[in-house]
Formats: structure tokens, C-alpha cells, sequence
């Protein structure tokens, strides 16, 4: 079975950094696209920024400055360095990835559980 297992959310003050971390458990032949999206109280899911297995990124524009997402293909892992927090970027954070399980199957999109990051002034 897959899993996205995130990690690194928690509790930080405004102007500090975190780096959230997610990782495909289970047998799988490729992670293509693997990204992160955040919900804040009361708002829609919303992209942060993606990455294609090639390593082209793609950032909302408030994370363009901040957040670098980067990846471990071997390790079938991505992750998001977040810097300069603000109260505004608090919310639970989801892990995204296109996986393809066998090669003769399509990709399909896989969730993570969400790890909550909080911001506080």
C-alpha cells in the first residue's frame, strides 16, 4: 500500500524557519510530480510549490522569496524549506505526489495526512 508520511511541522515563531519532509512508504515503480499544498482555518487547499522528478519548480507567489522545495529521488522523498514564517503561512500542510505503482499503470495522485505548522506573533 502507499503512504505519503509527512514530518518536520510543529510550533515556531514568527520569523523562524521549519522544514517539512514527506516520504512514499510502500513498493512503487516511479514518483513523478511530488508537491505540498496547505489549508489554512477556514480557507481552501492551496498550492505551495511543486517539483517535476526532473527538478522544475513551481511556487505560489508568496512562496517564491521563502520556501524552497527540493527532492531525493532516490529516497523518494521532497521537502519544503520554509523561512521567515509569518502568522499568515500557519495552517495544516499536505504532501502531494503523482505516483505510478506499476509501469504498465497510470500515475495517480496520492495524499498525505497533513502536518500542522503554526505561527505564532
Amino acid at each position: 500500500q502507499v503512504q505519503l508520511v509527512e514530518s518536520g511541522g510543529g510550533l515556531v515563531q514568527a520569523g523562524g524557519s521549519l522544514r517539512l519532509s514527506c516520504v512514499v512508504s510502500g513498493n512503487i515503480f516511479r514518483a513523478d510530480a511530488m508537491g505540498w499544498y496547505r489549508q489554512a482555518p477556514g480557507k481552501q487547499r492551496e498550492l505551495v510549490a511543486d517539483i517535476s522528478r526532473v527538478g522544475r519548480m513551481n511556487y505560489a507567489d508568496y512562496a517564491k522569496v521563502r520556501f524552497t522545495i527540493s527532492r531525493d529521488n532516490a529516497k523518494n522523498t521532497v521537502y519544503l524549506q520554509m523561512n521567515n514564517l509569518t502568522p499568515e503561512d500557519t495552517g495544516v500542510y499536505y504532501c502531494n505526489a503523482a505516483i505510478t505503482r506499476i509501469y504498465w499503470e497510470s500515475s495517480r495522485d496520492y495524499w498525505g495526512q497533513g502536518t500542522q505548522v503554526t505561527v505564532s506573533s
